[in-house]
Order: C-alpha cells, then sequence, then structure tokens
C-alpha cells in the first residue's frame, strides 16, 4: 500500500541547518531613505563616544552618516562582497577611514560587544533568528533601531512612524538593553505619519 505521507528525503538536521541557511539570504539590499537613516539615528541619541553597528548595511549609508553627522565611531556588517567594496570605496573618498569600518560577513556570526547601538532593516524572521545573539552580547545601555519589523519576543521602547520624502510610512522601533530587575509599562501605540509613542522596555536574555 503506498503511504499517503511525503517520505523524508533527509535528516532533521539537515532540514535546519538548511532553513538557516534561507533564513540568512532573506535580508535583501532594500536601501533605507537617508531622512528615515538620521531619525532613527536620532532614535538611539547617537553622539560621539557611541558605537554604531549596522547589519546588512548595504551601501554603506547609515554608518557613513553616523561618522558624519553624529561624530561617531560606526561598523558596516554585509554579507555582498560588492557592496563591500562600494561601501569602502565611498569611505575612502570622504576620509572616514579612522571612523567606519566594513565587514565583509555573516552578521549572525558577527561579535557586537563593541556596539553601543545597532540598527538594522531585516524581516522579522531574521530578526528572531538575532535576537539571543545581541542580547548576549549587548551591554546595559546599548540601543537597537528596527525598521518596519520587531523584533520577536522584545518589547520596544519606543515607536515612532515617520514619513519620507516620497510620503512613504516607516516605523522605527526602539529597543533598550536593561537590567532584567528594571520594571516595564505599556502604552497605547498609535498610528499615522510623525506619531511618536513612549512604551515599555524589555531587551530580554543574556547577562547584564
Amino acid at each position: 500500500m503506498k503511504s499517503i505521507f511525503p517520505r523524508r528525503t533527509m535528516s532533521p538536521i539537515r532540514e535546519l541547518e538548511e532553513q538557516l541557511a534561507a533564513l540568512r539570504s532573506a535580508a535583501p539590499f532594500v536601501p533605507t531613505p537617508w531622512s528615515i537613516a538620521r531619525r532613527m539615528l536620532e532614535m538611539a541619541e547617537v553622539g560621539p563616544d557611541d558605537t554604531v553597528y549596522d547589519l546588512g548595511s548595504g551601501d554603506g549609508r547609515i554608518p557613513i552618516l553616523a561618522a558624519q553627522e553624529f561624530g561617531c565611531k560606526a561598523v558596516g556588517i554585509e554579507r555582498d562582497r560588492d557592496l563591500c567594496r562600494h561601501s569602502e570605496d565611498r569611505v575612502a573618498e570622504l576620509g572616514l577611514e579612522k571612523q567606519v569600518t566594513f565587514q565583509c560577513a555573516d552578521f549572525f556570526q558577527a561579535d557586537f560587544r563593541p556596539a553601543t547601538v545597532v540598527t538594522m532593516y531585516l524581516l522579522s524572521a531574521v530578526n528572531g533568528q538575532l535576537q539571543p545573539r545581541l542580547a548576549s552580547h549587548l551591554r546595559t545601555g546599548s540601543r537597537v533601531v528596527a525598521l518596519d519589523f520587531e523584533v520577536p519576543g522584545w518589547r520596544s521602547e519606543r515607536t515612532d512612524t515617520v514619513c519620507s520624502e516620497a510620503s512613504v510610512e516607516y516605523t522605527l522601533l526602539l529597543y533598550l538593553r536593561t537590567p532584567r530587575s528594571q520594571r516595564s509599562t505599556a502604552s497605547i501605540r498609535g498610528s499615522g505619519c510623525a506619531v511618536e509613542q513612549d512604551r515599555a522596555v524589555v531587551l530580554q536574555g543574556g547577562g547584564a
């Protein structure tokens, strides 16, 4: 008798590896408008003493903007070698080599411990896979700003809905690395351009 169930063609471990590989490739380069990139950095209150890590840095605009306008150090992590070369060439043209560097690497394996601010425009499924690593690497006081897609399992401290120059609406979510013992409260979330709401603070997991 023929089974009505499909035959397993690979081991569960192999299936998991393929699923993770698919997640790693599920972050296509979509340029963040310059005005939105600036709002992300402003939301994190970036200053000269910060080190910004941009995950999936694409053409390098967020690290370059962070160095130029906010005076901080910045690191872009990007798997695409062509985009990395383009970003490095742009940094050299602008004379920002002492402030901005790029890692042509897989951000799932990156060391985030030097970061005080992390920015990312990634799918929620990718953010969810990154969450444990971010939580274990980031020190207390570090800020994470996600564009459009939440980080599953975390509650944002603040959510802003803003518009680009082309009147395209984006959602910015700020997460703050705080001690486990800190209490949190929630507030009602708004919608529409230029709406700002303070929300609960929790960036869970990992050490303090």
